[in-house]
């Protein structure tokens, strides 16, 4: 469905991708994490089609997106402050939405708009953080489009309105089956939605995993100096907090009862680590940190 191949884009001569590359064949969730900085909204707009790379290729459905309408017509990216006309209502997004996206769908968008309790004829630009949120998620589902492109999605949502959105998300994913790319900082939350994570680091993607697979990984280990170093010699550190006489480590491996059976004869405290810790600490070079 996506197919990013070699590319590169770079922002008033500083480079933002380097030789990026992306595939995905079948519809799917995909959760899209990265540091500020990684790249992730410069991919995002270009598998919108806004801009065109300096190098390399990108094909959605079969076509490249740049400047190509039929290829537009199956896109929809919802940024994460969407730019709504100056005067529009709901009702304009209800009216208007069917004419940019082919697949429109009017039920659901009616459906939203009542769950989410937004009012139909008041301005957009006076609507709270979370109203104008919820009325960008009432865009990008009802679209349909086959390429769903959502950036930080439930940015001003309380509790019960993110919860109404990943309902509303998963039930719009099983009647029609399409790809969407989430862009979120909030990865443990949005993760049970994600059949696979995309992560972006320096221009490039970095992981790009079942995310049955990836939300295993990450163990942190405590105790004694000299029992923690003998059980991670061969293992790569992500962190290292030394306190006193004991030392906290995080490694790059898989949470199973076979490392609790060597924590256990090393007489060592471990745990699973968080997704978004494992994220970040992959993605940070750091030094020990001395308590």
């Amino acid at each position: 469905m996506i197919d990013v191949k070699n590319v590169t884009y770079s922002y008033n001569r500083t480079p933002v991708l380097n030789g990026l590359n992306l595939h995905e064949a079948e519809p799917v969730i995909t959760g899209l994490w990265g540091r500020n900085g990684a790249g992730k909204t410069t991919l995002m707009s270009l598998l919108a089609g806004h801009f065109k790379p300096n190098s390399g290729e990108i094909h959605v459905l079969g076509q490249d997106p740049y400047n190509n309408l039929n290829a537009l017509e199956n896109i929809c990216y919802i940024q994460e402050n969407h730019p709504f006309g100056q005067h529009w209502k709901m009702t304009d997004v209800l009216e208007f939405g069917r004419y940019f996206h082919k697949d429109w769908d009017q039920n659901l968008a009616e459906h939203l708009t009542d769950l989410f309790e937004l009012p139909k004829k008041k301005k957009i630009t006076k609507f709270s953080k979370g109203m104008r949120t919820a009325a960008q998620i009432i865009l990008g589902l009802a679209s349909n489009a086959k390429i769903t492109i959502l950036d930080e999605p439930t940015n001003g949502l309380d509790a019960v309105k993110r919860k109404q959105f990943y309902d509303a998300l998963l039930t719009s994913y099983e009647d029609n089956p399409r790809y969407f790319l989430i862009s979120t900082h909030h990865i443990e939350e949005i993760q049970p939605l994600c059949e696979s994570l995309v992560v972006v680091h320096d221009g490039h993607i970095l992981l790009q995993e079942q995310m049955d697979e990836i939300r295993g990984r990450g163990i942190i280990l405590s105790g004694e100096v000299s029992s923690v170093e003998k059980a991670t010699e061969n293992e790569r550190v992500l962190e290292t907090v030394k306190m006193r006489s004991t030392v906290r480590v995080m490694i790059d491996e898989v949470f199973s009862p076979e490392w609790k059976t060597i924590a256990t004869d090393q007489n060592l405290a471990i745990e699973q680590a968080s997704l978004q810790d494992y994220l970040i600490n992959l993605t940070t070079n750091k030094k020990g940190v001395q308590l």
